[in-house]
Formats: C-alpha cells, structure tokens, sequence
C-alpha cells in the first residue's frame, strides 16, 4: 500500500510538472525537478503515456501532457452545473463592469477559478488562466474568502500556503500576517476586497464572496490594470459586484457542487 501510495504521489507530481510547462520537458529535467532516478522516473512517463495523459513529442524527444486531464476537470465542472448557474451572472456583470470578471469555488483549503466573462473591450485586456489555485494573501478572492473566517481560521489557511513573495505577485502583496490582517479587517467592514498593485504589477481587482447559509462557496471578483480600475471606480462597481456574488449564492441549489459544500 506504501509503494502504491508512492507511485501516486510522484506521478500526481510529474502531472503537476508538466501542467506549467506547456513547450515539454525533457526526461532529465522532469527527474532533476522532481528528484526522482532517472531510470524510474522513465518508467512512470512509460506508464502516463501508456494510459494517456502524457505524451512524447518524438521519439526521445520532451515530454508534455495532454488534455485529458482537461477533458476530465471540464467534464466534472459541466456535470457539477457551477459554469451553468454562474455564467449569466458573471456575464451581467462583465458587461456592465467592462472588465474581466471571474468565479472562484474554494476547494478544500484552496480557492480555484473555474469560470469566466471578459467585458473588456478596449485597451489592455488582463485575461490570465483558468483552473488555476488563487494566492490567498495577495489576491481579491483570497481576501474575499478569508474575511468571511476568523483571524485564526484565516492565518491557518494561509500558513499552508505561504504569502505571495511580491518579487512573484505586485510590489504591495503583505509580507507579514500583521499586515494581511489589516487587510482582511477593511475587507470586512467595505463588505468587499479591493486590491491594486498586490497580486500583479499594476493591476487592481475586487471581489465579493459567494456565501449561502452561512458557508462561503467562493468569490466573484472583478479585476483590471489600475489605470482604469482606481479606487473611486471599484467604489462604484461594489453594488454591482456584491449583487452578482449573491445572486450566484441564491442560485447555488441547483448545482450539485454548490449544494455538497453548501450542505
């Protein structure tokens, strides 16, 4: 059971490689990266290619996965309902925003964006990826999740995770939980969480959770460059955007993975 258990958590950990490497990897990196024998870290490439979510882009060429793993996180997602119930909201809102609106669920101790609607249609469009898992310190949804917690519930979650390093995020990301709290306490009493220049460079976002009978199910945030998204604008934008987060909220019944967290 040990070495099943083993051979999971490495091929789980290749899987994870691969997913920020879209140009391929070479067999000697993947090992280096992943600190695994070469020899054996050849025979569990064998095997992921062997049952389809990696493949070799010739012969001994790099390694890149496929999209399998795609087809399978879009498939729960479309079976779940979640896109189904939030997209016309994320929809209003983006085009009365005119900027990119997203929905992030919380799954387990982290929060993962997993729909979106781009209301942008001029100038600097901030489009980054899908399914990916939100820094909790520096982000507006992370923000959003964590004020709805307490300080301590808040401060363990983020200690799984780590503060984003502003060499990594923006020049503003809070580099002490002192400094986090205080972020979290003005969230709390605005009712939303507005950051600029924490998660990215120059770029500003604000986010409303996604609460229904007391638990938080996510958050609906809305973000662009700081050029346009000032302090006065997001102002503006937080009736809309806190209606959009409830709307979502009431809507959650009929997805089948709103309802099992929600329950």
């Amino acid at each position: 059971m040990m070495v099943m258990s083993s051979l999971l958590e490495r091929g789980i950990k290749v899987l994870e490689l691969l997913a920020g490497q879209p140009q391929g990897m070479a067999l000697s990196a993947i090992a280096t990266a992943t600190d695994m024998p070469l020899s054996a870290t050849h025979r569990l490439l064998a095997e992921l290619v062997r049952v389809g979510y990696v493949r070799q882009m010739r012969e001994q060429g790099d390694y890149v996965l496929t999209i399998k793993l795609v087809s399978l996180g879009l498939g729960f997602l479309s079976a779940s309902g979640m896109v189904d119930v939030a997209q016309p909201s994320l929809d209003a809102l983006a085009e009365s925003a005119r900027e990119l609106v997203r929905l992030a669920i919380v799954d387990g101790d982290e929060l993962v964006f997993v729909a979106k609607a781009q209301g942008a249609t001029r100038g600097l469009r901030y489009d980054p990826d899908m399914g990916l898992s939100v820094r909790l310190s520096c982000s507006a949804a992370g923000h959003a999740w964590l004020s709805t917690l307490s300080d301590d519930a808040a401060l363990a979650l983020v200690a799984k995770q780590g503060l984003g390093d502003p060499k990594n995020h923006g020049p503003r990301a809070p580099t002490t939980l002192s400094a986090l709290l205080t972020c979290l306490r003005a969230t709390r009493r605005r009712g939303y969480a507005m950051v600029s220049d924490m998660f990215a460079p120059a770029m500003a976002s604000m986010a409303a959770p996604v609460v229904h009978r007391g638990v938080t199910l996510g958050a609906v945030t809305i973000a662009g460059p700081m050029v346009r998204m000032t302090e006065e604008r997001m102002a503006a934008l937080s009736d809309a955007l806190r209606h959009a987060a409830e709307e979502v909220a009431s809507l959650s019944a009929s997805s089948t993975l709103f309802r099992r967290r929600a329950a």
